[in-house]
């Protein structure tokens, strides 16, 4: 697979897994909307509103792209390493939480790291998302630009 671009970084989001399981407001407004008239539609439609702006990480990655607020020029980069570097520093930030029982709920940082230098140059996002000791939701995501999924969807930030 052939890939040229950059990527963005976003979040972390740290948050309650409520919210996070409220998947209406983590998916982008879509052409087809429920029937006239129906009470669904008037719910689609404010949650649908609330997507652009909103922190809540979307259901697809490259969705991000969409959240234009949330693409800031120090979490867009050329080099993977930095794309690392940041999602490093963020889930050391933010651990996941241990077992009780000492076994591994997650793999290892190393294995994650690893994976994102295999994908990233090739131009899959990368999402890491876990329950932190506190029992809250850590998510962030580097999504590639131009995206693969998403290709119609416009860089929100070009890297300077």
């Amino acid at each position: 697979m052939s890939w040229s671009g950059h990527w963005h970084g976003f979040g972390p989001w740290i948050g309650a897994p409520a919210r996070y399981a409220q998947e209406g407001g983590r998916r982008p407004p879509h052409s087809i909307l429920p029937a006239p008239g129906a009470r669904e539609e008037e719910r689609y439609r404010e949650v649908a509103a609330e997507f652009p702006t909103s922190d809540l990480p979307p259901l697809m990655t490259g969705h991000w792209l969409i959240k234009r607020n949330q693409a800031v020029p120090d979490r867009t980069w050329t080099v993977v390493a930095e794309t690392l570097n940041w999602l490093t520093k963020h889930y050391e930030e933010n651990p996941p939480f241990t077992r009780e029982d000492g076994k591994q709920a997650y793999c290892t940082l190393a294995e994650k790291q690893a994976y994102a230098v295999d994908v990233l140059p090739r131009g899959v996002d990368v999402s890491w998302v876990h329950y932190t000791q506190s029992r809250n939701l850590f998510s962030a995501a580097v999504v590639c630009c131009p995206n693969h999924f998403h290709p119609d969807v416009p860089c929100p930030l070009p890297p300077s």
